[in-house]
């Protein structure tokens, strides 16, 4: 038998990486195989709970388990969430680059979320993960979620008065880290253009058209090659910023 309280300590726990699973683009948000993601939710948690976990002190009333357990769930979905502003300042930065070098038109199916993806976009996606494979992102976020539990232990309700600001700040932090993976490349193509338009006042006589679909591609594809080095040390710096970030709030949610 285990000792009064390990049950109900071990379903907070279960919520909170619930949700967090349930909502990371990085362990298995949308579409994909349930008992994956069951078997994966069940493994982090008593992974979880066998390393820091115990038992609740004293009886719970079912009212205040409750608010534990919206709490947890609250948690896990604060933490996917600046997952996904990550994810989508790539997103954002990938079509920049896609429509720059006129692929705004292309796209494709993307058979496990359902839905259309960018050409760009989802090859961008693709190196994100990759990179984020590459620096042991996953490592990063497991223990995100470990301090998670140290930070911000469960059966406890705290809020700080700033975290909303606080929320905003990180925000505009992880966009803007997000937003320079495709800086460079915006700059290529930007001078491309530039270009293409003292071509067009020189010569007229050329069909700039033509000239600029090819240049824009031609450099746009250049420009990733050329950069491809650099996402390493970018994602390593973005998931410093990330767990930092991560860490204070967490201490705005502690007790």
């Amino acid at each position: 038998m285990f000792p009064p309280g390990t049950i109900e300590a071990f379903g907070l726990y279960l919520v909170r990486t619930s949700a967090l699973v349930l909502g990371s683009p990085i362990l298995g948000g949308g579409a994909g195989f349930a008992g994956y993601k069951i078997a994966l939710i069940g493994g982090i948690s008593i992974l979880m709970f066998t390393v820091s976990g115990s038992p609740l002190d004293g009886a719970v009333q079912p009212v205040q388990y409750g608010l534990f357990v919206l709490r947890e769930v609250m948690i896990g979905i604060s933490l996917a969430f600046v997952l996904q502003l990550v994810v989508l300042a790539v997103r954002v930065s990938s079509e920049m680059i896609g429509h720059e070098m006129g692929f705004a038109m292309a796209s494709e199916v993307d058979p496990v979320q359902g839905f259309r993806t960018p050409l760009i976009t989802h090859l961008y996606e693709t190196l994100f993960f990759l990179g984020v494979l590459a620096v042991n992102g996953h490592h990063w976020l497991l223990r995100a979620l470990a301090e998670s539990y140290e930070r911000a232990p469960i059966a406890s309700i705290h809020f700080e008065e700033n975290l909303p600001g606080f929320v905003l700040k990180l925000f505009t932090q992880l966009f803007a880290a997000g937003l320079t993976f495709a800086a460079p490349i915006l700059v290529m193509l930007t001078l491309v253009s530039a270009m293409i338009g003292l071509l067009s006042r020189a010569v007229p006589q050329l069909n700039i058209l033509e000239i600029g679909f090819t240049l824009r591609i031609t450099a746009g594809l250049g420009a990733m090659l050329l950069f491809v080095p650099a996402i390493a040390p970018a994602m390593n710096g973005l998931l410093e910023m990330l767990m930092d970030g991560l860490a204070a709030g967490l201490d705005a949610l502690g007790t």
